[in-house]
C-alpha cells in the first residue's frame, strides 16, 4: 500500500465528495497552480485511487476501496485462524464417533494412527451411511467407513484463507484438515489444526468490522 501525503490525501478527499472534477478545480480549493498538483495526481490515478477521464475529470474508485478491504481478508494465513481439530483413533466404533461428532456439534471428524498422523476423515454423510447399513456400530470401526490418503483434500498452514475456501468451494467440502507434511513420507502428515467455511466467514467479518 502506498502511503499517501497529507496533500494527495487532501485531494482524495476532494474527488471523493466532488467528483466527477478537474484537476483545475482541484488546484483552485487547495490554493495552488494545475502544474503543482500534476505529480500528486499522477500518483493517485495510477496506485488506483482514481480514475481520469477526458474533458470529465477525475472521480473516485470505488472498486479500488472494496479491492483494498478484500486484500487485507484474502491475504490472511490458514494458520491464524485454524481451529483445534476434533480426533478420533482410527480404531474407534463408528457408534463412538458419532456420540463425539454431535457432542463437539462438528461435521467432520479426524482419525489418526498410532503415531498421531493424519489417517482418514469421517464425515456426517459417512456416519450415516454407516448408521444405515443395520451393522453393529459398536464393533464397526471408522477406519473401515473413512476417507482414507490419499484421497483427503488437505490445506498447508502457510496457505492463505483465499487458498482454503477456494479448495473447498472447487471440490465441495465443509472443512480442510490444517497439516504438516512429515519428511521423507510421502502422503504422511502431522494433524496441526483445521479450517472450516464458518471459520473463514467468521474471519472475513472480524476483519471488515476490524
Amino acid at each position: 500500500m502506498i502511503k499517501l501525503t497529507e496533500r494527495q490525501d487532501k485531494i482524495l478527499q476532494i474527488v471523493k465528495k466532488n467528483g466527477p472534477i478537474t484537476g483545475q478545480e482541484i488546484a483552485e480549493k487547495l490554493s495552488l497552480t494545475r502544474a503543482a498538483l500534476r505529480p500528486d495526481l499522477a500518483i493517485l490515478t495510477m496506485s488506483g485511487k482514481l480514475d481520469a477521464r477526458p474533458r470529465v475529470g477525475y472521480f473516485f474508485n470505488e472498486n479500488y476501496e472494496v479491492k483494498r478491504q478484500a486484500e487485507k481478508f484474502l491475504h490472511q494465513k490458514v494458520i491464524d485462524y485454524k481451529a483445534h481439530p476434533i480426533v478420533v483413533d482410527k480404531s474407534t466404533a463408528v457408534y463412538d464417533a458419532i456420540v463425539q461428532l454431535f457432542l463437539e456439534d462438528v461435521g467432520t471428524l479426524y482419525a489418526v494412527d498410532s503415531r498421531g498422523h493424519l489417517a482418514g476423515v469421517v464425515s456426517r454423510k459417512d456416519l450415516l451411511r454407516a448408521s444405515l447399513g443395520n451393522k453393529n456400530l459398536h464393533e464397526l470401526p471408522v477406519s473401515v467407513i473413512m476417507t482414507r490418503m490419499p484421497n483427503i483434500f488437505t490445506i498447508q498452514p502457510d496457505a492463505t484463507l483465499l487458498e482454503a475456501a477456494k479448495k473447498m468451494i472447487d471440490n465441495h467440502i465443509d472443512s480442510l484438515p490444517v497439516v504438516k507434511e512429515v519428511e521423507e513420507q510421502e502422503n504422511t502428515y502431522l494433524l496441526l489444526g483445521r479450517i472450516t467455511k464458518t471459520t473463514i466467514t467468521r474471519a472475513y467479518l472480524e476483519i471488515m468490522e476490524r
